[in-house]
């Protein structure tokens, strides 16, 4: 397959030429399991793993290859490749890693716009909705949402749900669909568009997987029947992987996520809740909190309604969330630095062992 038709431009190949990687082979990665990859060339699809130099000096988890990533590698006759080189990424999907301080998970690379899938029972979830926004608009990542099992209710159920979603997030596409009936795919199927790159973002069970299968027309992903007594889907999508659709779209399908942790999210957040970031700079106090200070305008939109009280709540989480991971993040950059030291010092022989 053409590298241009997973999405190649001469933007990426100006890059190529311009850092001498032209004896490389360029190369999109489409899975990854565990630091292992799976990429695809003009030579096709091959397994390949990076360089040791490319792990030795990785700090973080964004240096290491993600599923959307271009890279320049080796391709051997074996089948085999070595991953050299990231090419610069025009968007990250990324998240705070559950149970780690400070630690970045990339979730998909180089993607233009990501679905936002919930389920219309008990998956739903309008708070989440605000999580995934915010880490979309931060990505510089278009969003769109899509509820689905929409055939599970009544029609003045999923019409009261939509308004709540299109008055709660304004400006951005609600979809509504059912893989039981076909309702809605039509127009799921227009927002599709040769060589672009789309994203899942979804909890387990939101239908996701399901979702695939149907844009793709084959079964690509196999999905087990719910769980009555917690709704929860248990479909095995494990690792993250992308799909060619029919009409030449490229799709990237995510394992279900229970938690969203929101990373560097500043302008995110701002983009998410502009309505509250424009009125807090009417505040009394320029460190205004918004919680129990006296000319609060914020809290006075609140209070009479201008502002969604459950938005707000969620603004409030979130912004703690995002203090909160600043302040590990500086930490974590403060130990990178005294490492990237002793390495410097070890390298120069400075660094000596006192066995």
């Amino acid at each position: 397959m053409k590298p241009e038709e997973y999405g190649y431009n001469e933007t990426l190949e100006q890059y190529r030429k311009d850092n001498n990687l032209t004896e490389f082979s360029v190369a999109r990665v489409i899975a990854e399991h565990k630091e292992r990859y799976i990429i695809v060339s003009d030579q096709g699809e091959c397994d390949a793993e990076i360089t040791g130099n490319m792990r030795f000096s990785a700090i973080g988890r964004e240096d290491f290859p993600a599923v959307g990533d271009w890279v320049a590698a080796i391709i051997y006759d074996s089948g085999t490749a070595l991953i050299h080189k990231i090419f610069p990424r025009i968007s990250v999907i990324q998240r705070q890693a559950i149970g780690s301080a400070g630690d970045i998970q990339i979730i998909a690379a180089n993607v233009d716009i990501a679905l936002l899938v919930q389920g219309a029972d008990r998956d739903f979830n309008i708070n989440r909705l605000e999580r995934y926004l915010t880490i979309c608009y931060n990505s510089r990542v278009e969003p769109v949402v899509v509820i689905t099992k929409i055939d599970l209710f009544e029609e003045n159920h999923i019409t009261e749900l939509l308004n709540s979603i299109r008055q709660r997030l304004p400006g951005i596409p609600v979809l509504a669909i059912s893989s039981e009936t076909q309702q809605g795919y039509d127009e799921l199927n227009s927002f599709f568009q040769k060589g672009k790159t789309y994203c899942m973002l979804g909890s387990s069970g939101a239908g996701k997987s399901t979702l695939l299968n149907h844009l793709a027309g084959v079964e690509t992903m196999k999905t087990r029947t719910l769980s009555d007594s917690t709704n929860k889907g248990r479909h095995t999508t494990t690792h993250r992987e992308m799909f060619v659709l029919p009409n030449g779209a490229l799709m990237i399908d995510n394992p279900g996520m229970k938690e969203v942790g929101i990373a560097n999210a500043s302008a995110g957040l701002e983009a998410t809740f502009d309505d509250i970031v424009r009125l807090s700079k009417q505040c009394r106090f320029k460190d205004c909190t918004h919680t129990s200070e006296s000319g609060c305008a914020v809290r006075a939109a609140v209070d009479s309604g201008d502002i969604d009280p459950d938005s707000f709540e969620n603004f409030l989480k979130l912004e703690k969330e995002k203090e909160h991971y600043e302040s590990t993040e500086a930490e974590r950059k403060q130990k990178d630095k005294a490492f990237g030291k002793m390495l410097k010092n070890y390298k120069k022989g400075k660094y000596k062992d006192n066995y």
